[in-house]
């Protein structure tokens, strides 16, 4: 089987990737990657070598390149995970997000449905997506793959129009289509923009660690490896047309949570516990900021017998082990050194 891994090189991208070349050595894994900020190729250098494995620079916006990869190398399937996914940029730039989380996953389903015409059977097209898509939740109740879609950002709102137009090409086309909607991933190699990693990093630096609003914003957090799984999961137990919701079954308040993350790096680092507590800062609130996220994860664990294999406390003390173990990786993601790297190692 051959199969492309659009997005890679990111954060979850590259842990979909390791698992499916090591797992899977017959299968031929192509990792499609524009190599933006959030992409980078360090993420996998210890699988780069591995002869199932294939790397392509390339940007799914760009339908004609998208085109002749599908006819050059006659894909059996397709995991999308090709996002803009951090909200703050969205609300400062929402073309960016309409172009890379909806141009380009229309030109996929183009490319998919074109290449796959003379017959669908044996061909899967699955589009990995998020749980912002269902909007923001009160104190009960949780998100089901029944749930309404009201996304609240720009962000949310592409991805709610790249889930729209995958289950359309499914009820028009007939292309074979799965979709999992997740909750928020934490552990190695996240870039730190997003808040368990930007905080630990700017613990290490002695740096204020922003928390927006009162920090009472709460979200259903999963360990990478475990959204690794349940995607290897879906990908190959799944019901072609349906939907997965895949989440931890771990609500934390925000601010819960970065108390926890200061207590865990004073531990670790031999800081009188409370230290790090001090370098929390509280500033004006992100607009549109939805409260409560939940997701029911009971249809991938009763139907594909899928669950999380950690607890957060027990993932997030692997996740700080994992920084403070690769203090290069963080710092030549914030510097960019890492494209040095690519040029060495993919330039002809």
């Amino acid at each position: 089987m051959k199969i492309v891994i659009t997005g890679g090189a990111g954060f979850i991208g590259s842990h979909v990737v390791r698992l499916f070349v090591t797992k899977y050595p017959a299968y031929q894994i192509y990792n499609l990657d524009k190599l933006t900020y959030a992409g980078n190729l360090e993420n996998l250098r210890d699988i780069e070598a591995a002869p199932n494995y294939t790397f392509i620079k390339g940007d799914i916006v760009d339908a004609d390149f998208i085109n002749s990869l599908f006819q050059e190398h006659q894909f059996d399937a397709v995991i999308h995970l090709a996002a803009e996914s951090h909200v703050d940029r969205s609300i400062t730039d929402p073309l960016a997000f309409v172009f890379t989380n909806v141009i380009g996953t229309v030109n996929l389903l183009n490319a998919a449905k074109n290449s796959w015409k003379d017959n669908f059977a044996g061909h899967v097209f699955y589009h990995v997506s998020t749980d912002e898509v269902y909007g923001s939740l009160g104190e009960e109740g949780m998100f089901t793959e029944e749930t309404s879609y009201d996304p609240r950002s720009p962000y949310s709102a592409s991805k709610a129009s790249s889930d729209h137009f995958v289950r359309a090409y499914y009820h028009t086309y007939g292309l074979p289509v799965k979709v999992s909607n997740c909750s928020n991933n934490y552990g190695p190699n996240h870039f730190p923009e997003k808040l368990i990693p930007l905080a630990i990093n700017n613990i290490q630096n002695g740096r204020p660690v922003p928390v927006y609003g009162k920090g009472e914003n709460v979200r259903d957090w999963l360990y990478v490896k475990d959204h690794a799984t349940a995607i290897d999961a879906v990908f190959h137990q799944g019901q072609v047309g349906d939907t997965y919701n895949i989440g931890g079954v771990n609500e934390w308040k925000n601010i819960d949570l970065i108390r926890l993350l200061c207590d865990t790096m004073d531990e670790k680092t031999g800081q009188e516990k409370g230290t790090s507590q001090k370098l929390i800062t509280f500033v004006t609130d992100r607009a549109g900021h939805d409260l409560r996220y939940a997701i029911d994860s009971s249809r991938i664990m009763r139907e594909l017998g899928w669950q999380p294999s950690v607890t957060f406390e027990e993932g997030l003390s692997k996740t700080v082990d994992w920084y403070l173990e690769n203090k290069e990786w963080l710092q030549n993601v914030t510097s960019g050194s890492y494209q040095a790297y690519y040029e060495q190692q993919y330039t002809r």
